[in-house]
């Protein structure tokens, strides 16, 4: 992998003589109290300012203003007119437009279209507040602010956004949101180290046009250089090749079909022989671009549309991915590689930035539920070698984990004590996109650097792998014996199937960081839609829960796991659904909340969805088994149906339900006894609504929240904590 500068090693611009703001300024008075008679850097957002490490609005913020930049924030602008994006001026650099920490259509609308009428991230979780697609329409209205200004794009929205797209909301392929948005350059992934290279540039006074080297961009051109190599894509997209002998030993078989193993090329011998030529100089390395199909062809195309999104994931690694361009009518789309990862004492000089940890003052007493679902939890790290195909964390975050030392973890966990108020010595998280993935890495660089799985722990766990926990162990050790701390809680999602080979881990986790119930994610039970999610099959769940309950025990304990799973992902049939239901009926689990899968733009999961094809194999116009082709729920009936079968015990469900099995050739699962899935009576008043149960519930990241008796009764509805939305 490249080097990469560090990103706390840049001379500071002259501005930085102006000190460290207590809030960045939302206001001209707030600038007229720093002494400023502009701003280097506006940021436009679609969340309310928070000054949090959490809020990547200050994140980016806070990051410039370290360089010396001086930045202002205008946070969910009224759009429709230019004048609500002159209220802090011209800004002399750029403007930075992100839609916020989630996407706008995905905090806007359900998995069934229908409009959210609240907005965590917005004060008194007031719905609307953004428009949809925040990133475009925040953009043009920039542009007729200050026509001259350039505008650079940050955050998911864009981030996966940055080709053509999938566009659930429309039911079409969208252009590249660069394209839409008009912007001069997008910055996809963690922006930090991009960002900073981009103002500091501005600021010696390089055109915006003329930056096209940085990792991690987006941006238009005319046409290709002429004195690059252009591959078309179809060249890399075929099948497993053998090993060559000068690659890394070969892992364990990997039938995901998407990359050969973690370290071999992910494709036949055309290629092999195309790397041979880029060794040999006959190829320039440094000057090769992956042309994806044109917008044009992924439009109409759906085969080509999943072979786009299969060669997006394929080219994903920082290590070995190459440029990328797409064509959008009679202009290029061009994707520099993956941004470099940034390494521990970057993660610390990033989250140990003089944020204020808090809402900005304007707000008043006003609450914003994402705030306050944060405020006493900490991120650890960041990114996630996953993989789940339904996820937009790899694809945004990438797969290597990015850690935090255990000082800075430690030193943030008592300024949250000393200096935020309401804090009663109970830290909600300690965590990130994952519980325990903490220093998890490649045990050989090399071998990261040319590998091509998009996932390190499906179909199994990589050999190559390095899955000890006791680092994080030590950690959690640490931050409980902090004064004044009385308890670490673990609420972001674990993965179960790593932990499972840490039992230390586990009897830790167990004893001392679980608060009643832990949540985790096995999605579903049958190994068809298992499959093209990449989740391992639910003997794991089964394993982990056996220790989870041993330790429980030991340690004198009732606690409770709380699986999540998805309704009507890829791949999942009428018949799985029942298997389902099944299998919660059996264990006791009853579903609060229900979520059907909502395709995100850019994910693998999504390109199943739109192209019935599955891009985890190499993707070809015709079939070659019945693993290339992956079934997609679409109908809302059947999405209704699928969404039933998880909340069976719902009397509103059960007309369908009954429907629905008979119709499957299992009506003998009606009946009034334990062993049934319905009853064959209706209670006065119930299923008329339509399959999908009356009642509803607060929605969690596409899937479903469970409660499973005890005693009695069932346990109460207790309200996890989310670290970052999965979209």
């Amino acid at each position: 992998m490249d080097a990469a500068k560090p990103i706390y090693s840049y001379r500071k611009h002259w501005a930085h003589r102006f000190g460290t703001a207590p809030f960045l300024p939302m206001s001209r008075a707030e600038m007229d109290q720093l002494g400023w008679d502009s701003c280097d850097i506006i940021i436009v957002t679609g969340d309310a300012y928070v000054d949090h490490p959490s809020f990547g609005m200050a994140v980016i913020g806070r990051t410039l203003e370290a360089q010396g930049f001086r930045v202002g924030i205008i946070a969910q602008p009224d759009w429709s007119g230019p004048d609500p994006f002159k209220a802090l001026g011209k800004p002399n650099l750029f403007f930075g437009v992100t839609g916020g920490n989630m996407d706008s259509m995905v905090n806007r609308y359900t998995s069934d279209r229908r409009m959210r009428h609240n907005d965590s991230y917005t004060p008194n979780d007031e719905g609307g507040k953004r428009p949809d697609r925040a990133v475009i329409v925040y953009s043009q209205r920039c542009r007729e602010a200050y026509r001259d200004v350039p505008i650079v794009l940050g955050g998911i929205e864009a981030s996966l956004r940055r080709i053509a797209h999938f566009d659930y909301w429309s039911e079409k392929v969208r252009r590249s949101i660069v394209m839409d948005s008009k912007a001069d350059l997008l910055c996809y992934g963690n922006a930090e180290r991009a960002i900073i290279d981009i103002a500091h540039r501005l600021a010696k006074g390089e055109k915006v046009q003329d930056i096209t080297d940085i990792r991690g961009t987006a941006f238009v051109r005319a046409r290709v250089p002429e004195d690059w190599v252009v591959l078309d894509a179809s060249a890399i997209d075929t099948t497993t090749p053998p090993q060559e002998p000068d690659a890394a030993p070969d892992d364990d078989h990997d039938d995901t079909g998407l990359g050969a193993s973690a370290m071999a090329t992910p494709s036949d011998s055309g290629e092999t022989a195309l790397r041979r030529a880029v060794r040999s100089g006959a190829l320039p390395k440094d000057r090769t671009v992956v042309r994806l199909p044109d917008y044009e062809a992924v439009v109409g195309d759906e085969i080509l549309y999943a072979h786009a999104s299969r060669i997006l994931h394929l080219e994903s690694n920082p290590g070995n991915a190459r440029p990328l361009v797409q064509r959008h009518g009679d202009r290029e789309v061009w994707l520099t590689p993956p941004p470099i990862p940034l390494s521990t004492p970057e993660m610390d000089c990033v989250f140990g930035l003089p944020y204020a940890r808090a809402p900005h003052p304007a707000y008043g007493d006003a609450r914003i539920p994402a705030w306050e679902m944060i405020r006493f939890s900490v991120n650890i790290m960041r990114g996630c070698f996953g993989g789940c195909t339904f996820c937009s964390i790899t694809e945004h975050e990438g797969r290597i984990i990015q850690n935090r030392s255990e000082e800075s973890i430690l030193k943030e966990i008592e300024d949250i004590r000393d200096k935020t108020p309401g804090f009663t010595g109970v830290i909600s998280d300690l965590g990130g996109p994952t519980a325990n993935m903490y220093r998890l890495a490649c045990k050989d660089p090399k071998i990261q650097d040319v590998c091509r799985r998009p996932s390190c722990v499906y179909p199994d766990i990589c050999k190559n792998l390095d899955t000890n926990h006791h680092s994080l162990v030590q950690l959690y050790r640490k931050a409980r014996d902090l004064k004044g701390v009385k308890k670490i809680l673990i609420a972001s999602g674990l993965r179960y199937d790593l932990a499972v080979r840490s039992p230390e881990y586990v009897k830790e986790l167990v004893s001392h960081h679980v608060g009643g119930y832990l949540k985790i994610a096995p999605e579903h039970t049958e190994q068809g839609p298992l499959s093209k999610m990449m989740k391992p099959g639910i003997g794991t769940y089964d394993a982990f829960k056996k220790m989870f309950d041993k330790y429980s025990k030991e340690a004198g304990k009732e606690q409770y796991l709380i699986p999540y799973f998805i309704a009507a992902h890829p791949g999942t049939t009428d018949e799985d659904m029942m298997n389902l239901a099944i299998w919660l009926k059996r264990n006791g689990f009853r579903a609060d909340q229900v979520q059907a899968f909502l395709p995100s733009p850019m994910s693998l999961a999504t390109a199943m969805y739109r192209s019935g094809r599955n891009p985890l194999r190499p993707v070809h116009r015709e079939a070659r088994g019945e693993e290339d082709t992956v079934y997609a729920v679409k109908g809302l009936k059947q999405r209704r149906l699928h969404k039933a079968f998880l909340r069976y015990h719902d009397a509103e469900n059960w007309p369908i339900l009954r429907e629905a099995l008979k119709r499957m050739g299992r009506a003998d699962l009606i009946g009034n006894g334990k062993h049934h899935l319905v009853p064959t009576f209706q209670p006065a008043g119930t299923g008329l609504s339509g399959g999908e149960g009356a009642r509803t519930g607060r929605k969690h990241k596409g899937q479903v929240f469970l409660t499973q008796h005890a005693g009695k009764g069932r346990r109460s509805n207790p309200r996890p904590l989310p670290k970052t939305p999965r979209v």
